[in-house]
């Protein structure tokens, strides 16, 4: 803060001068000291001038004893995953208290690389709430993988002083990480002095703690307690995830009220959430919401929704509310059931009823569906081993399980012979190079037809499940046409396609247009048969990421992922 600025604001804090807004009679939430005092708060040019009871104001407004706390923080989340368009999720997010998001492109950098990134950037640069960026570490994810553009370090270079790019996005390459890999130190070495995420589920203690030598400092992979303990033991701050397809807060919270561990290296993050799923139950104000009612002091739950975060990402004007930080502020009817009254962005009321900016997109994003159409035959998978490897989804995870079955041999399996079996497959999208990869599923239910999805992470192929040849070919041909999108196929014909024309993976027709589709594909998913603890599109999605165990699709086969990394399975 310069001079001019400070002795602007600091006239307000001394009672000299009226605050631009006062907001009086609230009971505020003291992130310091783990107090609830009694106060009004003076803001003055977006700041927080001071707590306490003797300011007046151009403007005052009476909150009648409600809670205040400060804006809520996302540890790490991935805008194009909620499949609208980044202004829009920010604004919506925002009316349920997330005042701040730290965004991670890296789906837009796999498809389109650096202008990826820039939209990203470009799309949130007048959210009302804070966006910054984690720029992606790996693109592609591993070497196996067939994506849309590479990212070096030298690229990242003219990013790294850009004043909303917080450090280096999740490291999920682990490999290259824990055997030196030179062009992966490049990147952490270029952002040694800033932050850097990880991306490291199940990594052995010996290999764990390589990986935070290379200076690694949160991960977000955890779905255990115990596993969370050993990031914590390390120096990894924990991002605790609950999203709308992983669900791993109450196995963690529930581990730090049993062995009595210290919160202060614990954040909350949804990774992934869907803009129907913040509208029924919130966006971080669940995940605060959801560890109260297990029984964290709600005191805690605050702290790792707020200044935890920001002190992990060196936001210091962020995450509390006392004198000189933004006036980010959530006001609450209720502290232990996080009912929002009113957000307020840099002292500004945010109304619920503003009118959501739908920023137009570049023509060249949306056109990255580049395939000729398939036939059934693209998806010919002999059997040739007296034991095949299925892949086997976890409900409620995206994780998977590898097991086995002794399917008959034959020159293309047939999965209407085999209740409870798919065929699944990875057809490669961004370069046309003919590589599709199939395999069989288990778990995931569907009969009758096929779901297929261009948002498969992280190298956004095009995903098709289906118990026929025919009806996977007529789905992928569907993608092709609309350039990218999810498509359900049942009964010889295209049920209803949801167009993702922005890079495959965002729609820009707004939210209540693509819950249409969406909602329509999902209930006839389920009338399908799949499960009702499986998302039908968001679990697809997940089933080709060869850096989460246990298998996984690729266009170039099946692959086993273990704690060396990815290698591919011969069928």
């Amino acid at each position: 803060m310069n001079v001019q600025r400070y002795r602007k604001i600091a006239r307000v804090t001394l009672g000299r001068s009226p605050a631009d807004l006062v907001l009086k009679n609230g009971r505020i939430l003291n992130v310091f000291s783990g107090e609830i005092l009694p106060a009004s708060i003076a803001i003055k040019d977006g700041l927080i001038a001071g707590t306490g009871e003797d300011f007046f104001g151009k403007e005052e407004r009476d909150l009648e004893g409600r809670f205040v706390v400060p804006g809520f923080i996302d540890a790490h989340l991935h805008l194009e995953s909620t499949m609208v368009s980044p202004n829009e999720l920010v604004s919506t997010a925002a009316r349920f208290g997330t005042t701040c998001f730290i965004v991670d492109p890296h789906e837009a950098a796999n498809v389109s690389g650096a202008d990826g990134i820039n939209y990203i950037l470009n799309q949130t640069s007048h959210s009302p709430a804070n966006v910054y960026v984690m720029l992606p570490s790996c693109v592609p994810a591993t070497k196996l993988d067939d994506n849309g553009a590479e990212f070096s370090a030298e690229e990242m270079r003219q990013y790294v002083h850009h004043p909303r790019v917080l450090g280096l996005g999740e490291v999920m390459d682990n490999p290259s990480v824990i055997s030196g890999d030179k062009a992966m130190f490049a990147k952490l070495c270029l952002f040694e002095k800033m932050m850097i995420d990880g991306h490291a589920p199940f990594l052995p203690e010996r290999e764990l703690s390589a990986y935070a030598l290379a200076g690694i400092r949160s991960d977000h992979e955890a779905t255990s307690f115990d596993y969370a303990r050993e990031e914590i033991r390390r120096g990894i701050h924990v991002h605790i995830r609950e999203g709308s397809a992983a669900h791993n807060l109450r196995a963690i919270v529930e581990g730090i009220l049993e062995s009595g561990c210290n919160t202060e290296n614990f954040s909350f993050c949804t990774d992934d959430k869907h803009i129907e799923d913040i509208l029924r139950e919130g966006h971080i104000s669940y995940n605060i919401r959801l560890a109260i009612s297990l029984g964290l002091d709600p005191v805690k739950a605050y702290q790792m929704a707020s200044i935890n975060t920001a002190r992990l990402y060196g936001l210091r004007q962020l995450g509390a509310i006392a004198p000189g930080y933004q006036a980010d502020l959530v006001v609450l009817d209720s502290l232990e059931e996080v009912s929002v009254s009113s957000v307020y962005f840099k002292g500004e009321l945010l109304r619920s009823d503003a009118e959501l900016r739908i920023r137009s997109c570049p023509v060249s994003l949306r056109h990255s569906v580049h395939l000729d159409p398939v036939s059934p035959k693209s998806f010919l998978l002999p059997i040739r081993l007296e034991e095949t490897p299925v892949i086997t989804l976890n409900p409620g995870e995206i994780t998977t399980t590898e097991e086995s079955a002794a399917l008959e041999k034959c020159r293309n399996f047939q999965p209407e012979l085999y209740p409870g079996y798919l065929k699944i497959a990875s057809v490669e999208r961004h370069k046309n190079s003919g590589k599709i990869g199939c395999a069989v599923a288990k778990g995931y239910g569907l009969r009758g037809g096929a779901v297929a999805s261009s948002v498969s992470h992280d190298s956004h192929n095009i995903l098709v499940i289906g118990d026929s040849d025919e009806a996977m070919a007529m789905a992928v041909n569907e993608l092709i046409r609309v350039q990218g999108g999810y498509t359900l196929v049942y009964n010889g014909a295209v049920y209803d396609t949801l167009p993702l024309p922005i890079m495959g993976l965002m729609s820009d027709e707004g939210y209540e247009e693509v819950d249409r589709h969406l909602q329509h594909m999902k209930n006839k998913a389920h009338e399908m048969g799949v499960p009702e603890g499986v998302d039908p599109f968001i679990t697809l999605s997940f089933l080709s990421l060869p850096v989460i165990p246990e298998l996984r699709i690729t266009p170039r086969g099946l692959c086993q992922v273990g704690e060396n990394g990815p290698k591919l399975l011969k069928l």
